[in-house]
């Protein structure tokens, strides 16, 4: 139910057919007894500069998940950004504190490199390719840095996005090799997709999946569908693949946190999901 006294949690992005976040958050609040629900709000990039400071005068507002295409465009909205949002570039998360100030913070990143562990699969010293330099493929690259990948590769079909977010890695992680410009995945030891390739029929692959090593882990943002035509090819040769959902799942502990919710687990919230494709 929601009532006259419900917290809400806006779901921000386009197109909102996609969201899975309130098929996990809604049925752990309604669990925990917490009058609290995530709402899915359709915004349009054009108005988003204006709607997110407005958004946040509503006076039952706890705070606000983001989502494609305005994880990059956060950025310049916020009072304050957390070291991973300025490292990334990119936002996912935001709130108002106790004087009004819009801060933010990015989970991605960290939800992806869990999900690995949950699978027995450490970054430090690997090789990783992140094909996409938008919201999400910052915060993952940003994230595969901060947990010790030696060597980092950025792709991107706009050049300078890539070189920007290869900028910003270089300036905090300088010990890691960054490179830009390709996304032939032969060599790699982590291959990610971070673009929204695999949302639609007909999508092409992201990058060659036959020149994909058998022992790499392939990992995938996409949520539309439990498993994309490219995890599909790489599970094919023999990789280990993690679908968009488990980074989903393995990072809203973190958010939960941040709006000062009470804790949950991954696994709690796996049980509890009403997650369908």
């Amino acid at each position: 139910m929601i009532s006259g006294t419900t917290r809400l949690i806006a779901h921000l992005g386009v197109p909102t057919d996609s969201f899975r976040a309130p098929l996990i958050y809604n049925p752990w609040f309604e669990s925990q007894g917490i009058d609290a629900r995530v709402v899915p709000m359709g915004c349009e990039a054009e108005d988003y500069p204006a709607f997110l400071p407005l958004l946040f005068r509503l006076r039952n507002i706890d705070g606000a998940l983001i989502t494609m295409p305005h994880k990059v465009a956060t950025v310049a909205l916020l009072d304050e950004a957390r070291p991973t949002v300025l490292m990334s570039g990119s936002c996912n998360a935001v709130k108002r504190d106790a004087d009004g100030r819009l801060v933010g913070d990015m989970f991605d990143g960290e939800g992806f490199v869990r999900g690995m562990l949950r699978k027995g699969r450490q970054a430090k010293g690997l090789r990783a390719l992140v094909v996409g330099a938008g919201g999400v493929g910052s915060g993952i690259a940003a994230a595969l840095a901060q947990a010790g990948a030696a060597e980092i590769g950025l792709f991107d079909a706009r050049a300078d996005a890539a070189e920007q977010l290869a900028g910003r890695l270089r300036r905090h992680c300088p010990g890691i090799g960054i490179s830009t410009g390709s996304n032939d995945p032969a060599g790699w030891d982590v291959i990610v997709n971070a673009t929204p390739l695999g949302m639609n029929a007909g999508d092409p692959m992201p990058v060659d999946a036959a020149r994909i090593d058998p022992a790499a882990f392939v990992g995938e943002v996409v949520m539309k569908q439990a498993e994309t035509p490219f995890l599909a090819a790489a599970r094919e040769r023999g990789c280990m693949t993690q679908i968009g959902a488990d980074m989903l799942f393995e990072q809203i502990p973190a958010y939960l946190e941040f709006f000062g919710f009470p804790a949950a687990t991954s696994d709690e919230l796996r049980r509890i999901s009403r997650l369908q494709y």
